[in-house]
């Protein structure tokens, strides 16, 4: 996904301001996210990671504490989101923080799939999106989670309008 910028690429400061802001974004704006407690483990374009502890109020089925279903799938869309953002954050390089923020605002879910592969069982799990293609209007993303161990739980591909 490199982009030849224009200009210079931001300086390291200005990422720094970019990742605190997208980080507050991610963890504390976005409310639902804050509900799943989604943490940024990782801003890398190649693989953008979110992460969340197992609580009870996350479970899904009573008798065996699995993850619930609905909180799979947000946190993949969550993650695919994020790639995105990641993504466009590196192509637009040469944009600050309030740029790359105002870009954010347009990014919106049009397609989700989830693959529920295993039972959510774990204490931690990690989310990871890697964007596949990043086009002007349209971006399309892989996601996976795994718990603390590697499990892989469950997969996801998505589309997200980027204008």
């Amino acid at each position: 996904m490199p982009h030849t910028p224009e200009y210079a690429r931001r300086s390291h400061e200005e990422q720094i301001r970019l990742e605190a802001m997208l980080r507050d974004v991610f963890e504390h704006k976005l409310r639902f996210n804050e509900v799943l407690g989604l943490k940024v483990d990782s801003f890398s374009p190649e693989a953008a990671r979110l992460s969340f502890a197992m609580r009870p109020e996350l479970i899904g089925h009573y008798l065996h504490g699995r993850l619930h279903g609905g909180v799979i799938a947000a946190a993949l869309d969550t993650v695919g989101g994020f790639a995105v953002t990641v993504g466009i954050a590196e192509k637009f390089c040469n944009e600050n923080a309030e740029q790359v923020g105002h870009r954010f605002g347009r990014i919106g879910t049009i397609d989700l799939r989830t693959d529920f592969l295993h039972q959510g069982i774990g204490k931690t799990f990690t989310a990871t999106g890697r964007v596949t293609r990043l086009g002007g209007r349209i971006a399309s993303v892989q996601m996976s989670l795994e718990n603390e161990s590697g499990l892989l739980i469950a997969t996801g591909s998505a589309a997200y309008v980027v204008s």
